[in-house]
């Protein structure tokens, strides 16, 4: 999701109210519909739940639980990550808005010197029962199957449960083989056939995701160059992929040679200095399954401008969401899974949109995404009998 809004002397970096409020206009992308503060002193739980849009439905995203420096921090993290959950649910097709939630402290349990324990996962599982629906949550960084089980046991709204509560289990495993269908199509659009075979793939980050998207890709039959700081990460894949290969760091991969770059990690991959490093490498495709890639509005510009085909990040990483909401209608993970192949087509819908309007993929996303949230908010307007207007 790209965000085109700048700072300047004459326009000032917006303060907490105005990113939360946005510019009042109008836009389907723009402000945020509600913003909670959770506190319990008893399990130190501090928490923030971002609803960004229920424009197409209960917001759905993930909770993030991160050592934040400060609650400033967290408060911005949770704007942009719920923001960008409305563009990929509505891109993904689902009949869901975007919402996240964070949690500032340690994510290791409590016996390892960590702030995560039963109560403050209790704690957090009843303030999001307390938005009654509007809000519905499920893992992501920091936040596990199990811990989704321990909240679910104050809150009907979860998914991501475990197989053994009715849930739909680890969504990385679909988020992994959406991002392989999104390489997929960015192959064919950019070399004529949908496979990466004798392509050199670079993954950053081979943790949950990262771990699966390297399977697939081994078994596309291309080439894999991996790697993360986690030494139990790269030692999981190496057992796994003897043939892969592992690079010190981040900034060894993208000299690497790589045909496709795919970063995997956390947010803000890809800047001004990456961008130059990719092209002196002759990089030409970026696609992976980390939110939030674009470190600030104009790198999406500057990639097409040196020729680099970039996948958007919230279209391609839709799969494990995909799984999740799958999960409110009775898990099938057949289902689940025939829909996010459809990011594959999807993927090269924006493709052909990008190159019809003469703009980078990830205009060509949010406009797509946008207009979607427009035309279906739209229907409130027709009244149905017996029911609440609004």
């Amino acid at each position: 999701m790209t965000d085109v809004r700048t700072a300047s002397a004459t326009h000032p970096a917006p303060g907490v109210l105005s990113r939360i409020f946005g510019t009042d206009n109008g836009a389907p992308g723009d402000g945020h519909e509600q913003v909670v503060l959770c506190h319990d002193r008893t399990s130190g739980l501090k928490a923030i739940i971002a609803i960004h849009s229920t424009a197409l439905g209960p917001a759905l995203g993930g909770t993030r639980f991160h050592r934040y420096a400060t609650e400033e921090e967290a408060l911005e993290d949770a704007l942009r990550l719920s923001r960008g959950m409305s563009y990929k649910n509505a891109l993904a097709g689902l009949d869901l808005g975007g919402g996240k939630a964070v949690i500032i402290g340690d994510p290791a349990a409590k016996a390892e010197g960590g702030d995560k324990s039963e109560a403050l996962l209790r704690a957090y599982g009843r303030f999001v029962q307390s938005l009654a629906g509007r809000y519905i949550t499920a893992c992501d960084v920091g936040t596990y199957v199990q811990d989704m089980d321990v909240v679910a046991r104050e809150c009907d709204y979860v998914t991501g449960r475990s197989p053994e509560h009715g849930g739909a289990g680890d969504s990385s495993i679909l988020t992994a083989f959406g991002v392989f269908q999104g390489m997929r199509a960015s192959a064919q659009a950019r070399w004529g056939q949908p496979t990466l075979r004798g392509r050199r793939v670079g993954v950053a980050g081979v943790g949950k995701v990262g771990h699966y998207l390297v399977g697939h890709l081994v078994a596309d039959g291309a080439t894999v160059v991996v790697t993360d700081p986690f030494e139990t990460a790269v030692n999981r894949v190496r057992a796994a992929h003897p043939d892969v290969e592992v690079v010190a760091d981040t900034r060894a991969l993208l000299n690497a040679a790589l045909d496709v770059y795919a970063p995997c990690a956390l947010g803000g991959a890809l800047d001004d200095e990456t961008v130059a490093q990719l092209t002196a490498a002759g990089t030409s495709v970026v696609c992976g399954a980390a939110n939030n890639q674009l470190a600030h509005p104009g790198v999406e510009k500057d990639l097409a401008d040196r020729g680099i085909l970039y996948a958007p990040d919230y279209l391609v990483n839709s799969g494990g969401v995909i799984q999740v909401a799958d999960e409110i209608e009775g898990f099938s993970f057949e289902r689940a899974k025939n829909k996010a192949t459809k990011i594959f087509d999807t993927t090269l819908e924006i493709f052909t949109r990008a190159a019809a309007d003469g703009v980078p993929p990830a205009v060509a996303a949010d406009r797509l995404a946008e207009r979607r949230m427009r035309e279906i908010s739209a229907l409130r307007t027709v009244l149905l009998p017996g029911a609440r207007r609004g």
